[in-house]
């Protein structure tokens, strides 16, 4: 797979001082752009100060020569990727598309040689530095090249973000070349060597409060691509609604998946539309996690089928908000049939390692009859070839190492590490993007205070919870619950601004971020926000740009 690239490796090397790259932080880095941090990043035009999240490691061609210089996307530019794998290829191709739209200048994609072309950009694959590790990429602007290099295609994808966040914000409308751009699409020289700090940078997306189509779930992960973020949560069972088709429990979808929150029609994902929506996020370099809630949250199911009640009645379905009433029946052999059959038909469609299985807010179960259905159900998790993921209260059971609790609140997270057993952290008060960002936020609840953009920015995952340190999280997952979201319009407000600093919260060094700092960078990305089409709550506590 890796192919090495040893003549542009040199060109780094004898021309920009690779060595430095290795010792220059990002946050110290941006002296050396424009002046002070301040006014650096005050400046709308691209630079190498206004990337989100912010690069380990930065070293702009003024710092060595003082002479300024950027490469400038023309006509008659193209894109040549080494090796010339159809995997290099079509994400070279991502990046074509995305330069074409706004330039009009249907940029190819060719095979490269062993040496750098003289212009152009360059996609390469190196096993010269595997201390990039899965998604980390060296990027290096010349007058004349770009050279983006990495040790796996993953690298590759998320160096171009950085690529197109160091253009003007133009190039992500679709207006751009209509609207005659007069100043040149440049990318300023310099050198950015990037590894992330957690190897868990997630979204979690509630469908099953209300239903979201395919194409709306397409336009979420491509914008959680553009801050490099890799795992995709869904939320894909409710007291709500069931909403993806289990052959073996049609109903379920059909009938379980027919309602929402306030009444309205609900709906329910194909297999086939869910395998397209995880290729859609392969392609991205994005980990879809599937979640069957249980054995709480699930009077949809218990509507469907009413053997897995212990009464064996069907409750009829509900569309309010409230937490904690429905319960599989822990003590009937066909529950765990059910399950089976579910997490096997979903584990075949998810070429992703995990499997969540909820298990939050179950207030009508003995502690002791909940974790022997916990345990029970990790072992049909783990048959089929999947890690068990639950919300921290899973840790109430006995955990595989392998199993993985999901903090939200409370302290539990702390008896899945006297397990052995990995955290992600989404702390409610911090991470939950369904909450009002101030008492003028129209959509959101408040159960959990407000979380203004400042809020979101400011807090650190290893001081959470006593207990779990930085060795024990995998990283940070956002969550989007959807009692009062009906809309991608909707989604896109409550999401954004939050998401670029959550991204930038699971990527970038903690030693290396300020509040200060980060609303100027944030500032500047309200003209690609606009130019992308988000519809993000202009927050009054950043000086949008």
């Amino acid at each position: 797979m890796t192919y090495s690239m040893a003549l542009p490796l040199n060109f780094l090397e004898n021309s920009l001082g690779v060595a430095d790259i290795y010792k220059t932080p990002a946050r110290k880095a941006h002296q050396f752009l424009l002046g002070t941090p301040s006014e650096a990043i005050a400046e709308t035009q691209p630079s190498l100060g206004n990337i989100i999240p912010l690069p380990a490691f930065v070293l702009p061609v003024e710092r060595l020569s003082g002479a300024e210089s950027a490469f400038t996307l023309k006509a008659g530019v193209h894109i040549s990727v080494v090796p010339a794998t159809a995997e290099l290829k079509n994400i070279g191709q991502y990046l074509a598309e995305r330069l074409n739209v706004s330039t009009g200048y249907e940029i190819p994609v060719t095979a490269a040689a062993h040496a750098p072309a003289k212009t152009g950009i360059q996609l390469a694959l190196s096993d010269a530095d595997p201390t990039l590790g899965d998604e980390g990429y060296l990027l290096t602007i010349t007058q004349r090249r770009i050279f983006l290099t990495a040790y796996t295609p993953a690298g590759i994808f998320r160096g171009i973000q950085t690529l197109r966040q160091m253009l003007p914000p133009e190039i992500e409308s679709p207006a751009g070349i209509k609207n005659s751009r007069k100043a040149p699409w440049s990318i300023p020289a310099g050198t950015i060597r990037d590894v992330p700090r957690f190897s868990w940078r997630g979204v979690m997306l509630d469908v099953a409060r209300h239903f979201f189509s395919v194409k709306d779930v397409e336009r979420l992960i491509d914008l959680m691509a553009y801050y490099k973020m890799n795992r995709f949560h869904l939320h894909l069972s409710d007291d709500q609604g069931w909403r993806l088709m289990i052959n073996s429990w049609p109903q379920l979808a059909t009938y379980g998946g027919s309602m929402q929150v306030g009444g309205a029609k609900g709906g329910y994902y194909t297999q086939e539309d869910y395998a397209h929506i995880v290729e859609y996020a392969q392609q991205r370099y994005i980990t879809v996690i599937p979640e069957i809630d249980m054995p709480g949250h699930t009077n949809a199911a218990l509507a469907s089928y009413p053997e897995l009640n212990c009464n064996g009645a069907a409750p009829p379905l509900y569309s309010g908000i409230d937490v904690g009433f429905s319960a599989l029946c822990v003590d009937k052999e066909i529950t765990y049939t059910f399950v089976n059959d579910v997490i096997r038909e979903i584990a075949a469609l998810t070429p992703g390692s995990y499997i969540h299985v909820g298990g939050d807010e179950v207030s009508t179960l003995s502690v002791s009859d909940y974790s022997r259905f916990i345990e029970r159900v990790q072992t049909i998790v783990q048959s089929h070839g999947k890690q068990m993921i639950g919300w921290a209260e899973i840790a109430q059971a006995r955990l595989s190492p392998s199993s993985i609790a999901q903090h939200w609140k409370d302290k539990f997270a702390q008896l899945a590490v006297q397990q052995h057993a990995k955290v992600i952290m989404s702390p409610a008060q911090k991470l939950y993007m369904d909450i009002k960002y101030n008492d003028s936020t129209q959509l959101g609840l408040i159960w959990a205070g407000y979380i203004g953009v400042k809020d979101a920015y400011e807090w650190e995952p290893s001081t959470i919870v006593n207990g779990v340190t930085e060795n024990d999280i995998l990283g940070i997952e956002a969550a989007l619950w959807s009692e009062t979201i009906q809309t991608m319009e909707d989604i896109e407000y409550m999401v954004f601004p939050r998401l670029p600093g959550y991204a930038e919260i699971g990527w970038s060094q903690a030693k290396d971020r300020t509040w200060r700092e980060y609303e100027q960078r944030l500032a500047s990305h309200g003209s690609r926000l606009r130019a992308l089409g988000v519809n993000f709550y202009p927050s009054p506590e950043v000086a949008w740009k």
